[in-house]
């Protein structure tokens, strides 16, 4: 009986594990898992084979009452043959043979009598055992019930890490791509290339105001040249010429 008890005690235990409680305190709930199936899947085995022992135990409990109760019957059955083979004798006037057969009928009835003793005694026992299978039954399927459980949540939990494993992967890179931003870099070169740009256009502005700047000063030198041929024609006492549209002066002309 202590064995049973500590079967159900096992059992009990097993069943009532507050697996989550057990996960919070765990530093590594993925090992505690993968520790409490394994401790669970043995627990299963060995419970099953003391729960296999115990009905075994039952069933020759069981065979041997039915055996004694079959027994009290079969003696039962000797006590009353012999009995009316007495009671025949007696008629018959054959006392001793009667008186024989009436005690062949006694030794009948106390070997009835035995075994009815040893089937009723038997009896409290066989309930008891009975009781305690069913509940060893019951206490295997919450077991494995409680095991399925386990496997279940150690899957879901892997897959859980997994997935914020990877989140977390995403947002550092995320992370780095705003710490070091290649955009920022893209514009940066940008600005270099407008600020090249803008320096090559100034350049080309300053040679065009260059440019411009001679030709003025060609049209100055072609001013000049008229007002001092008028001049030279006034002083000679003729009269200036008159400015005439024309091309102005090419160079080397």
């Amino acid at each position: 009986m202590a064995e049973k008890q500590t079967i159900l005690g096992r059992i009990a235990q097993l069943t009532k594990a507050n697996v989550n409680a057990l996960l919070d305190r765990a530093e590594d709930p993925e090992k505690m898992l993968d520790q409490m199936v394994r401790d669970y899947t043995n627990s299963i085995a060995e419970a099953e084979d003391a729960v296999a022992v115990t009905i075994g135990n039952l069933r020759l409990a069981e065979a041997d009452h039915a055996e004694d109760v079959a027994a009290a019957a079969e003696w039962g059955a000797k006590a009353v043959a012999a009995s009316t083979k007495a009671d025949q004798l007696r008629t018959a006037g054959n006392a001793v043979d009667a008186d024989r057969f009436d005690n062949l009928a006694k030794i009948a009835l106390g070997k009835q009598l035995q075994f009815e003793k040893e089937a009723k005694d038997a009896e409290p026992m066989i309930a008891s055992q009975t009781e305690v299978v069913a509940k060893l039954k019951d206490g295997l399927v919450l077991m494995k019930s409680k095991l399925d459980d386990l496997r279940s949540k150690r899957d879901e939990l892997v897959a859980r890490a997994k997935s914020a494993q990877a989140q977390a992967q995403v947002q550092g890179a995320i992370s780095s791509i705003n710490v070091l931003d290649p955009t920022t870099e893209v514009a940066r070169f940008e600005e270099k290339v407008r600020r090249e740009e803008a320096k090559v256009a100034g350049q080309a502005e300053i040679a065009a105001s260059s440019l411009d700047a001679q030709f003025e000063e060609l049209e100055d030198v072609g001013e000049t040249l008229e007002i001092e041929a008028r001049l030279a024609a006034l002083k000679a006492g003729g009269a200036p010429a008159q400015i005439q549209d024309s091309a102005p002066p090419q160079l080397g002309a």
